[in-house]
């Protein structure tokens, strides 16, 4: 029994070591990775527990601007039914700021809306790197862009006017 429970403690150990040992770049995209992830999963603590404190996430839609007790009130119902979205890296390109406790990134994912970029800013609380901001957008090819503009006019132009005020 005390070899198992050191087996445990010692791959445990080794794990986080690992982990923390871990150059940024590669930290950064297990950390997206395995978010990304657990949304598929519907993880919600899992998802969740990766975000800052104060974080902001960006939907496609106009209105989706949210803090994270507004992204969880959002979100709740979609991992309640066992399965939010799929979303996976096809590229990313990560930066860092000159004292590595910030980090910048754009993705490209392949998701159940076809192509969509994310990009997003992280920074270290406690020496974890966590998500402070992701902004998700779908993309649009060039040679489709009117046809798109004729079908968001209608809902777009009311929110416009009610923004400019």
């Amino acid at each position: 029994m005390k070899s198992i429970l050191f087996t445990i403690v010692a791959f445990a150990t080794f794990a986080l070591t690992s982990a923390q040992n871990q150059k940024p770049e590669t930290q950064i995209n297990v950390l997206l990775n395995n978010w990304h992830k657990a949304a598929a999963e519907a993880k919600f603590e899992a998802y969740f527990s990766v975000l800052s404190k104060d974080a902001v996430y960006i939907g496609t839609d106009a209105t989706e601007n949210w803090n994270v007790t507004q992204f969880k009130a959002f979100a709740k119902p979609y991992f309640d039914k066992g399965k939010a979205w799929n979303f996976t890296a096809l590229e990313r390109h990560i930066f860092f700021s000159k004292d590595n406790n910030t980090a910048w990134f754009d993705e490209l994912l392949d998701t159940q809306m076809k192509i969509c970029r994310g990009s997003g800013v992280l920074i270290k609380e406690n020496g974890q790197w966590k998500i402070a901001h992701y902004v998700l957008s779908m993309t649009i090819p060039n040679d489709n862009i009117d046809e798109v503009i004729k079908t968001k006019s209608p809902l777009e132009d009311k929110l416009i006017k009610e923004l400019k005020k």
